[in-house]
Formats: structure tokens, C-alpha cells, sequence
């Protein structure tokens, strides 16, 4: 027997107690509200017998008078007699026939909401377990308990999907950190064994080491937050060349040193929603991925446009070392880097455009990436909704 098996069988062995439990728990709940009708229907019915009797009967009399029919005394007590036991059988079956259908109504009634309490049970209480793929199916008893049903799956798809993502991110974590504790363990192993000295290479190595491990636990942090939604946003109207000014100020004296070329063409767009400081993090980012795939000699394009009605582009081009066809698909993944043998000093994280596009996304905007193949350098735009041109 496969593990698969194993887990598969012993999630359905969870999952028949789980719910006889529930059943048990929800039977109770639909006796009551059997119970309860039930008691409701026997004294409205004894009630309209008891009403009947006593009133009916002098009402027949008056009509009697009214009429003026001549009869006996005898004759009137018979015929008032006549009607009183017509009138109580007649309710009395009436009575008797209306109970039983409102019975079998409540029953069914009943049953049905017993159900859906059970589905939704079992499921909440598969959730609370960790088993976030359990779904509710639609009860079809009205919008109120298609609402309930809809609320418990969305909650378990997002706990599912923070789950999932927990995971791949502890996974994704485990892998990026082995290097780095493989380098300061080696150094510090070749310290302890005498073949290499605490010098200050060898501490220049080590705090590398360190460092790239501080990087890494803040980035994973942040890529976190802002897959979950948890990133804190200010948004206010915000001016696109404000925007690009200010990234492009703050990229110039790294652009400079490497020797690439920085230029900015900022046209008249509308307005955008935007927190300043999330999008400088954007902007930031795009630029230090272009500085790093774009050689000495080399030029960065930063430039805003309009993009049909009421839509803002902010582009990000360079004509460095491009990226291939395959790999476009997957340079927003966490983690991915197009070329594997680059260190993470190279490199970077391959956090950075995960955030990029997590923080765009938290604006209700857009992210794409283009790029003609190896060494034909790559395009990164940025579109954001806007809201009126600025004056």
C-alpha cells in the first residue's frame, strides 16, 4: 500500500467519524425542531377545536332565530345537536389532515436544513483539522445558505492557497539558505582545521555569508506580506513623473558607477492611486533588475504614457542581456532566476519582481515582461488605472 493510499484511507476514515459525530450532534437539533413545530400545530389545532365549539354553535342558534323557522323544543335541541357534531367532526379531520401535511412539510423541511448544517459542520471542522481542500456544496435552500456555504469555501480556498503558500515558501527558503550556511561552515571548518586564518578576506567571506542570510530572511518576509495581502498601502492621488523622478533619482548614482546610461521621458498622463513609497519599492526594483543584466556602456529607459482611456504605463527598458522565450513566464515566480549559475550577489534573491508584482497588484494594476530573446535586451511595464489628468 502506497503512502498516497495510506493518507487517502485514513483522511476517509477522519472524515466518516467526523461526520457520524456531527450527525449525531445535528439529529438532535432536528428532533428539537420537530418537537417544537409539532407542539406549535397540536395547540393551534386544539385551540380552533376549542374556539370552534363554543362560539359555532351560538352563531347557528341566532341564525336559527333569524330565519324564524318554526320548531319544537326538541327539534331545536336536535338540530343545534346535528351541527355541533358535524362541526366537530368536520374540524376535527381538518384538523387532523392539515397537522400531518404540516408534519411532512416540517420533516422534509427539517431534514433538508439538518443537511446543510451537517455539510457545513463536517467542513468547518475539516478546516479546523488543516484539511483545507473540504468544500461545502450548495444547499439550494435560498440565498442565505447559498451565502453561508460561499463564505466557508472561500475561507477554505484562502487558507488552502496560505498553506500551500507556506509551504513552497519554507521549502523555497531551505534551498536558498544551503549555500550560504554551506559557505560559512566551510570557512569556519578550514579555520578550525589551521588552512585558512581569521583574516580579513575570510571575514569579508563570512559576513557575506551573513549578510546574504539577513537579505534573504527580509525579503522572504516581504514577498509573504504581499502575496497574503498584508502589506500596509497609503494610496493617494499621485502624479507618474513624481513617480519616475524620484526612482530615477535614487537609481542614478548606481547607474553611474556601473557606467550604464539612465534615461527618462515623462509624458502628461492621468493621475494614479498610488502609495509613493510602494511603488519608489517597484520602480526600485525594476531598475536594479535592469542594472544588473545591463553591461558597462549600456542604457536604462524610464518612461510613463498613456495606455487607452484613463490607463498609465510606466516602462522600464534596457538592452542588456534579454531574457529567453521559456523563461519569460516565469521571471515573476519566487525564486527563479533565468540563469541558475549566478550567485546571489549576481543574481540577487529572486524575490525582488515577486514583490514588484504583488505590490502592482495591491494597486489594481498590471505587470508584464517582453524581451526579443538573449542579448536583446527586456521591457518591463507597469500599468496603473488613472483617475484625471493632472492640472
Amino acid at each position: 500500500m502506497t503512502r498516497e493510499t495510506r493518507d487517502s484511507d485514513r483522511d476517509q476514515d477522519w472524515n466518516r467519524n467526523q461526520a457520524h459525530r456531527v450527525r449525531r450532534t445535528s439529529s438532535r437539533l432536528a428532533t428539537r425542531l420537530l418537537a417544537a413545530q409539532s407542539l406549535v400545530l397540536l395547540a393551534g389545532a386544539l385551540t380552533t377545536w376549542l374556539v370552534a365549539s363554543a362560539v359555532a354553535p351560538a352563531i347557528f342558534r341566532e341564525h336559527l332565530r333569524q330565519a324564524k323557522v318554526a320548531h319544537t323544543a326538541a327539534e331545536a335541541g336536535h338540530v343545534e345537536e346535528a351541527f355541533a357534531s358535524a362541526l366537530i367532526i368536520a374540524v376535527a379531520v381538518a384538523l387532523l389532515v392539515s397537522v400531518v401535511i404540516a408534519l411532512t412539510v416540517t420533516w422534509y423541511f427539517t431534514h433538508r436544513v439538518q443537511r446543510s448544517v451537517l455539510a457545513v459542520a463536517v467542513a468547518a471542522s475539516a478546516i479546523a483539522e488543516g484539511r483545507h481542500g473540504a468544500r461545502v456544496p450548495s444547499p439550494a435552500l435560498g440565498a442565505e445558505f447559498d451565502q453561508l456555504a460561499d463564505t466557508v469555501n472561500r475561507l477554505a480556498q484562502r487558507l488552502e492557497g496560505m498553506e500551500t503558500n507556506r509551504r513552497r515558501m519554507l521549502a523555497d527558503l531551505a534551498h536558498e539558505m544551503r549555500t550560504p550556511l554551506a559557505t560559512i561552515d566551510a570557512h569556519l571548518e578550514a579555520i578550525e582545521d589551521g588552512v585558512r586564518e581569521l583574516d580579513d578576506p575570510t571575514l569579508a567571506v563570512l559576513r557575506g555569508s551573513t549578510h546574504r542570510l539577513g537579505r534573504l530572511a527580509q525579503d522572504v518576509t516581504a514577498v509573504s506580506r504581499a502575496e497574503e495581502g498584508q502589506l500596509e498601502m497609503s494610496l493617494r492621488p499621485t502624479n507618474p513623473a513624481a513617480l519616475v523622478g524620484v526612482a530615477a533619482l535614487a537609481a542614478q548614482d548606481a547607474f553611474d558607477t556601473k557606467g550604464v546610461r539612465l534615461t527618462t521621458a515623462v509624458l502628461d498622463t492621468p493621475l494614479v492611486a498610488a502609495d509613493p513609497e510602494r511603488m519608489a519599492q517597484v520602480l526600485g526594483n525594476l531598475l536594479d533588475n535592469a542594472l544588473r543584466h545591463t553591461p558597462a556602456g549600456g542604457t536604462v529607459s524610464l518612461t510613463t504614457s498613456n495606455s487607452g482611456l484613463r490607463w498609465v504605463e510606466i516602462t522600464v527598458a534596457d538592452n542588456g542581456e534579454g531574457i529567453n522565450p521559456e523563461a519569460l513566464t516565469h521571471v515573476f515566480d519566487r525564486f527563479y532566476r533565468a540563469d541558475p549559475a549566478r550567485t546571489y550577489d549576481r543574481g540577487g534573491s529572486g524575490i525582488g519582481l515577486t514583490i514588484t508584482r504583488a505590490i502592482v497588484a495591491a494597486h489594481d494594476g498590471t505587470i508584464t515582461a517582453r524581451s526579443a530573446g538573449k542579448e536583446m535586451g527586456a521591457t518591463f511595464v507597469v500599468g496603473l488605472p488613472g483617475l484625471s489628468t493632472p492640472s
